[in-house]
């Protein structure tokens, strides 16, 4: 019994859900795939920084 309450209360819950139309798909994908563009560059810039400081004490 307590299965069906649960999944009343999801049909319940997606009823009052808002999704996103497709502009603010759109503008929301280019965000994420453009902040991992740039942490990847900022973390490969960390990482050969961490290498050639590394190089020098060698």
């Amino acid at each position: 019994m307590r299965l069906f309450k649960f999944f009343k209360s999801v049909v319940t819950e997606m009823k009052v859900v808002t999704w996103p139309n497709a502009k603010e798909t759109k503008r929301d994908t280019s965000t994420v795939i453009g902040t991992a563009i740039i942490m990847a560059i900022f973390l490969g810039a960390v990482d050969w920084i961490v290498q050639w400081a590394l190089t020098l004490l060698a």
